[in-house]
């Protein structure tokens, strides 16, 4: 037998965990491991191995990871230690004493609300382990001292940023790994009241925050060290969905309230946000959509697809074929937790005609998925009557396609550039929309100062369905905009790596031999984003220009193993009947700008 070398203080270390878990199935699946690490199995020494490699780091993402015991894992303990740091974080604030922050927040306030406890609200998605969690923080928050406030049920990220908000809290936590795969999950912080500034009353937190929160954390705490409160935490009244379906309402138009006849086809994907926005729309004045129903109820397992991204290929299919089998005029789509947002239009060039046995290549005959930045544009483009008379801001991440810019400068409204992740769009002064590509929207930021897949999927119904009285589809309010601003093809290309320490290497091998020329095009504007852009802060990416307008922006992931390409053709137009051979052209193009990148990374 061949003997498998075991270092001894990773097995106590395993040993001490097991002994202090609080959940019978985590602690019986360590304890099955050392077991068999012990015997000799290589699988389970490579697993403790990877569990016991070192904490988890809090990051402005909060935590996300796969769920299991260790403290490279989502579980109880590193749930319980994380709510202990964000509670002593939240009273040092409070008191003035926190790291780089040695002026009392609250002194502006009045003497009542300086003197009161810090109020927290604490939501979660229906992922396994997402309401054992919740429960936990409460337990801590509330022995901390803290106001906690529960929410009643499993309910979507942007109610928990809705009611942060509403509620006045000091900060929000919700428990959430999004769209990651089902066997993840993940711990979200945002900051309000008395925590921040105006601009991030309500947002996701960004530096030092970060790093002073996970300098409140102890990875070593005995978690029996940790106090729980048996209650004294509230739970907040279900009433708490209907405020937030109340305020949606208000990012309608008042005026265009005749144009609300739609027919669409609804997936929250085994997610959450069906116990919200099929409501919302009934609220608003459309009809309730069809929800697919295989796909209706929240399930952890997303049984239906393989990744319950509305991005991912297959996971549109059910609720693609749906829209065929009832002449829909429009497919919503939410991620799990219902922050972000995918719209599928009618298509007569998309797709082939419809496999026999119902087949995905059949389902999605007819119709065409819009991009992030399609739907970015179309959003914007529509709110900006609106957004103009009161001086309001449109935005986007820096990775996002230029279009809004050009459109927002053609409209006279001023329009900003961020860094990636709505943590930094939701804080854009006098904001009034912003967008980020990877299908995350906010067209009411004095309502959720975050994405929002249900208020978003609201507004792009407003729209779609006031095109529909006038003849038109979102497709040719796409047309338009292409006719005046030219056609844009975005696209990305992402390089998964086993190995982080190749994400440096690649990202250095462009900054010692940055690219000369992409798709034959010369590059005529190299910028490297740690030395800031414009009023950019310094960040990790790199970003080509070409001669013909092409954009390439590299940058390594922040939540996966992955560098990303962020690619975007721009081609002219002068006429209509040129529409379909110029799309064609910017398409191949955009392969081509794929291909010479990949290239220039070594691939």
């Amino acid at each position: 037998m061949t003997t498998v070398d075991i270092d001894p203080a990773l097995i106590a270390a395993a040993v001490e965990w097991a002994r202090q878990d609080p959940d019978d199935g985590d602690r019986a699946v360590l304890e099955a491991e050392i077991a068999a690490a012990q015997a000799g199995d290589r699988a389970a020494v490579a697993s403790l191995a990877s569990r016991f490699a070192g904490p988890l780091e809090f990051g402005t993402a909060g935590l996300r990871a796969e769920e299991g015991p260790g403290p490279g894992r989502m579980n109880r303990v590193v749930v319980r230690r994380t709510a202990a740091g964000l509670a002593t974080y939240l009273l040092q604030r409070l008191a003035g004493r926190g790291a780089g922050e040695p002026v009392d927040a609250t002194a502006d306030a009045p003497a009542g609300q300086r003197t009161r406890p810090p109020r927290v609200v604490v939501g979660y998605d229906a992922r396994r382990g997402s309401k054992r969690f919740a429960l936990d923080s409460a337990a801590v928050f509330a022995a901390a001292g803290l106001e906690t406030i529960l929410l009643p049920s499993e309910l979507p990220t942007p109610v928990l940023a809705f009611a942060v908000r509403h509620l006045d809290a000091d900060a929000g936590v919700m428990v959430t790994a999004s769209h990651n795969p089902p066997a993840d999950n993940g711990y979200k912080v945002y900051l309000g009241g008395r925590m921040t500034d105006d601009a991030g009353r309500g947002a996701q937190i960004t530096a030092p925050s970060d790093r002073d929160i996970a300098g409140c954390i102890d990875h070593d705490a005995p978690v029996d060290s940790i106090p729980l409160a048996a209650d004294g935490w509230t739970v907040a009244d279900r009433g708490i969905a209907a405020a937030y379906r109340l305020a949606a309402c208000r990012v309608l138009d008042p005026e265009r309230t005749g144009h609300r006849r739609l027919n669409v086809v609804y997936t929250p994907l085994h997610g959450v946000g069906g116990a919200v926005l099929p409501d919302l729309f009934e609220d608003a004045g459309f009809e309730r959509p069809y929800t697919v129903p295989e796909q209706a109820d929240p399930d952890p397992a997303f049984p239906t697809v393989a990744f319950p991204n509305p991005e991912e290929p297959g996971a549109m299919d059910l609720a693609l074929a749906a829209a065929r089998e009832r002449g829909a005029d429009l497919v919503i789509a939410n991620d799990p937790d219902a922050d972000r947002l995918a719209l599928a239009v009618p298509d007569p060039a998309a797709g082939v005609a419809a496999d026999e046995d119902g087949s995905a290549q059949g389902a999605a005959a007819g119709w065409r998925m819009l991009t992030g930045d399609e739907v970015g544009v179309l959003l914007g483009s529509h709110l900006m009557a609106g957004l103009r008379p009161v001086g309001a801001v449109v935005g986007n991440s820096v990775v996002s396609s230029r279009l809004l810019s050009r459109v927002a400068a053609e409209r006279d409204v001023p329009h900003e550039t961020t860094l990636t992740g709505f943590k930094w769009i939701a804080r854009v002064p006098g904001l009034g929309f912003g967008y980020e590509e990877a299908l995350g929207y906010c067209v009411a930021p004095e309502m959720v100062r975050d994405k929002d897949g249900m208020t978003a999927a609201l507004v792009a119904a407003e729209l779609a369905a006031e095109l529909a009285d006038q003849g038109k589809t979102l497709l040719d309010a796409l047309d338009e905009i292409a006719l005046h601003f030219g056609v844009v093809a975005t696209g990305q290309l992402s390089v998964r790596v086993a190995d982080l320490a190749l994400l440096d290497a690649m990202m250095t091998r462009l900054r010692l031999a940055p690219p000369a020329t992409l798709a034959g095009e010369e590059v005529v504007e190299t910028v490297d984003l740690t030395q800031g852009y414009r009023d950019l802060p310094g960040t990790d990416a790199l970003m080509y220009t070409t001669a013909d307008d092409s954009r390439v922006v590299v940058r390594p992931s922040g939540t996966e193993p992955k560098l990303k390409c962020y690619l975007e053709v721009v081609r002219p137009v002068q006429a209509a009947s040129q529409l379909s051979g110029v799309r064609a052209e910017a398409s191949t193009a955009l392969a081509a700008l794929s291909a010479s990148i990949g290239a220039a990374l070594g691939r």
